[in-house]
C-alpha cells in the first residue's frame, strides 16, 4: 500500500515496570463526574462524553505550553483508564476486565472559549482540543494495584492545593462509565478514558508550577510556559 504522505506517528505512553509502550488510539473524556456546588448548575442525568485527538496526549514532564486564543487556561486533574481489550455493550460486571492500567492526566481547558461556546449553543471542542491539552503520566498496570482503588486525586499550583477528591465520590463509577460508553460505540484497544475532574478547577498563569497525582498511581510536575508571542492577558 502506498500513502500520499507519511501517516502520523503513533502516540504512546510509557508503562511502569516495562520497556513496552501503550499505543494511544482515541481519547474519551467525561464531564461533571464528581459532586459540584449548586452554583455550577444541575448535574447531567447521563454521562456526558466528548473527545480529544490522540495527538493532544503528551508525557507529563517539563514545560506545559500555554495555548493561543485564551486568557483562562485551566487545569482539571483526572483518573485515566487505559483500555487494552475492546468490546461493545459491555456489562458493568465485566467492564474492568477491559482495563490494562491507569494514569494521572490533566484535561487542560480554554475556559473562556468553552463558556462563550456554551452561551451561544455551539460545540466547544475548541476549548478542549489544542496542542498538549492532555498531559499524562506513565500507565500503571492493574496488576500492580489493589482493587477497588482506595485513592484520592489532588492537584496543587505553586504549593497551594486546588483540587482534591476521593475516587469513591465519582457520580458514575468506572465500570458504569465503560459500560455506558461501549453502548454508544465499540471500545478498542488503545482507547483512553479520562473520568472527570472534581471541583477546584481554576486558571493558570505562565510560570505556575503544577504538582498533581493519584495515590498509588503516579504524580506529575509541570511548569506552565509563556504566552504565545504577541498574545497578552485579555487578548483571547
Amino acid at each position: 500500500m502506498t500513502y500520499l504522505f507519511n501517516p502520523q506517528a503513533t502516540v504512546s505512553l510509557p508503562i511502569q515496570g516495562s520497556t513496552a509502550r501503550f499505543p494511544v488510539g482515541r481519547v474519551f473524556c467525561l464531564g461533571r463526574n464528581y459532586p459540584w456546588p449548586e452554583a455550577a448548575g444541575p448535574a447531567p442525568r447521563e454521562p456526558v462524553f466528548f473527545m480529544k485527538p490522540a495527538s493532544n496526549v503528551v508525557e507529563a514532564q517539563g514545560e506545559l505550553p500555554f495555548p493561543p486564543q485564551t486568557d483562562e487556561f485551566c487545569h482539571e486533574i483526572e483518573l485515566v483508564a487505559a483500555i487494552a481489550k475492546g468490546g461493545v455493550d459491555i456489562a458493568p460486571e465485566q467492564a474492568l476486565e477491559h482495563v490494562y492500567g491507569f494514569a494521572v492526566g490533566l484535561d487542560m481547558t480554554r475556559r473562556d472559549r468553552q463558556r462563550q461556546a456554551k452561551s451561544e449553543g455551539l460545540p466547544w471542542e475548541g476549548a478542549k482540543v489544542f496542542e498538549a491539552s492532555a498531559p499524562m503520566t506513565a500507565i500503571t498496570p492493574t496488576s500492580q494495584l489493589p482493587w477497588p482503588l482506595d485513592a484520592s486525586l489532588w492537584l496543587q499550583v505553586n504549593g497551594q492545593e486546588r483540587q482534591r477528591a476521593h475516587l469513591s465520590t465519582q457520580t458514575w463509577p468506572l465500570a458504569e462509565v465503560i459500560s455506558r460508553l461501549s453502548r454508544q460505540l465499540p471500545l478498542l484497544p488503545g482507547d483512553l478514558i479520562m473520568t472527570g475532574s472534581p471541583p477546584g478547577v481554576a486558571p493558570l498563569s505562565p510560570g505556575d508550577l503544577i504538582h498533581a497525582g493519584i495515590d498509588g498511581i503516579g504524580e506529575l510536575h509541570l511548569r506552565v510556559g509563556p504566552r504565545p508571542a504577541g498574545q497578552t492577558a485579555n487578548a483571547a
